[in-house]
């Protein structure tokens, strides 16, 4: 028994200096003239952070430090809340990325002075005064976006579409696991006026799926040219956060160098 207990406490022992030193190493990868090393991930609806553990991964292998907020999706203010919550731990000057309805609640959020950056992947940009409803207004419907709405007013994507409409370039099993596992959003949150629009003082950058079902592609095209984001186009479904990686974490590392480049 005492060996047995030897042998963990030593694997442990291990495993922590083994994880101390990864993070060191992966930082050599940005210059140390880069003031912007910090990275906070906020989720849509439908889904959790884990979704971005891709993003996640190569970030950190460049030497960011990332931060996931898990946001309730009870209203705007609740995860406009985490998301402040999540930017108070930082060190220094953010890049703020949003998927989806995360896109609002970082033009609410983004005013924050740590933020250096705003990232919207498939995201919802409205303005100060506006609601993400309104956002629609004008374009083709998503149609094959279908949600569902339990009598307490919190919407799922329908299981018979969620494929289709959600994530039609993951696999069947992949699909049904998200599906499952889905987070519900009170829906009046889309109805909620927004107090700031942080994309009017901080610079923008927008990754759009040109396969998204969740919204009509001039839609998103709107949004993005409206904040005057620089653009980037990827073939992908609405779930890009979770399938195209690499190319959101291209684009969040050419935000935070822009921004670092900035404040030189």
């Amino acid at each position: 028994m005492p060996s047995k207990i030897t042998t963990t406490l030593s694997a442990i022992a291990a495993a922590t200096s083994l994880s101390t030193a990864l993070p060191a190493q992966a930082a050599e990868v940005l210059p140390q003239s880069q003031s912007v090393k910090n990275v906070v991930l906020v989720h849509g609806a439908f889904a959790d952070g884990s979704g971005w553990k891709g993003v996640y991964d190569n970030l950190t292998k460049r030497g960011y430090r990332v931060t996931i907020v898990q946001n309730p999706l009870t209203s705007l203010a609740d995860d406009v809340a985490a998301t402040k919550r999540a930017l108070e731990r930082q060190d220094g000057p953010v890049i703020l990325v949003g998927h989806s309805w995360g896109g609002t609640v970082i033009t609410e959020a983004g005013i924050d002075p740590q933020v250096a950056g705003l990232v919207y992947v498939s995201a919802l940009s409205p303005d100060a005064g506006e609601t993400t409803a309104q956002q629609y207004e004008g374009f083709a419907p998503a149609s094959e976006f279908v949600i569902e709405t339990t009598k307490d007013g919190f919407g799922y994507v329908s299981p018979a579409k969620f494929k289709v409409g959600f994530a039609h370039d993951v696999s069947d099993a992949e699909a049904a696991f998200m599906s499952g596992s889905q987070v519900p959003i009170n829906m009046s949150a889309f109805g909620t006026k927004l107090k700031n629009a942080a994309w009017r003082s901080k610079p923008s950058w927008a990754v759009i799926a040109n396969e998204d079902k969740a919204f009509d592609q001039a839609m998103l095209i709107h949004m993005a040219e409206r904040i005057g984001a620089r653009i980037t186009k990827v073939s992908a479904s609405h779930a890009l956060f979770m399938t195209q990686p690499a190319v959101i974490s291209d684009t969040i590392d050419q935000a935070a160098k822009a921004a670092s480049a900035k404040k030189q």
